[in-house]
C-alpha cells in the first residue's frame, strides 16, 4: 500500500487518481500510524513553505517523514514535498526575506527564481527534465522528456551527487533528487502525461 500524506496542503486527489489509474493501491491519510505502516510513502504539496512545515509539525507528520525515510522504505516527494526535505527556504515578502526551517533531511536550501530574467514567475507549464544519474524513477523514461511544473522556488542541494535531473528556466536548476530510498521531484508526475505515469509506475515497482 502507498500512503499519500494529507497535511492540508495541495490537491492530493490528483496524485491518488494517477496511482489508481496505473493499478497501484493507495490511501490518502492524515494518520501518522497509517503512514508508518505503509509500504511506500508520498509527500505531495503546493503552496507556501512556512505554512506547510507548520502543518506537518502540528499534525505530527514531521517525525513520521524522517522515520519512514530512515527505515529504507521508498519515499517520493512531489513539488513542495521536494522542497520541504531541505534545511530551509528563503521566502520573499515584498522587500523582506524570511528563512523558514525545513525538515533538514537533505543538505541545501530552497531559493526563489531570480528577478529580471524576463521569465514569468511562477514557472507554470511544460518544461524538459535532463537526467543526471541512472535513477530508478526514470526507467523507460526518455532523457529530456517534458514534465509539468508550477513553482516559484527551486532547490539547491549542497551535495551535487544527489541531483537526479535538472531543468532550464532562466537558470539550470535541480528539478529532482535521488539518494538511496528517497526520490523527490519539483514537477508533477501525476500531471505529466505518459512520462509522469511511467515514473509513478517505477516508484510503485520499487
Amino acid at each position: 500500500m502507498i500512503a499519500i500524506i494529507d497535511y492540508g496542503v495541495g490537491n492530493l486527489r490528483s496524485v491518488a487518481k494517477a496511482f489508481e489509474y496505473i493499478g497501484q493501491p493507495v490511501v490518502v491519510t492524515s494518520d501518522p500510524q497509517a503512514v508508518l505502516q505503509a509500504d511506500k510513502v508520498v509527500l505531495p504539496g503546493v503552496g507556501a513553505f512556512g505554512k506547510a512545515m507548520e502543518n506537518l509539525i502540528e499534525r505530527g507528520m514531521a517525525p513520521v517523514v524522517r522515520e519512514v525515510i530512515g527505515s529504507g522504505r521508498p519515499f517520493l516527494g512531489i513539488c513542495l514535498g521536494l522542497q520541504l526535505l531541505f534545511e530551509e527556504s528563503a521566502e520573499t515578502f515584498g522587500d523582506r526575506e524570511i528563512a523558514y526551517p525545513g525538515l533538514g533531511i537533505l543538505p541545501g536550501k530552497v531559493l526563489r527564481f531570480p528577478a529580471g530574467s524576463g521569465l514569468k514567475i511562477p514557472q507554470i507549464g511544460w518544461n524538459q527534465i535532463r537526467q543526471f544519474q541512472d535513477c530508478p524513477l526514470f526507467k523507460e523514461v526518455a532523457d529530456c522528456s517534458y514534465a509539468y511544473f508550477v513553482h516559484s522556488y527551486y532547490v539547491k542541494p549542497a551535495d551535487k551527487a544527489m541531483v537526479a535531473c535538472t531543468t532550464d528556466y532562466g537558470i539550470e536548476y535541480c528539478s529532482g533528487v535521488a539518494t538511496g530510498n528517497l526520490f523527490a521531484v519539483q514537477f508533477h508526475p501525476e500531471k505529466s502525461s505518459a512520462a509522469g505515469l511511467q515514473m509513478l509506475r517505477n516508484f510503485g515497482a520499487l
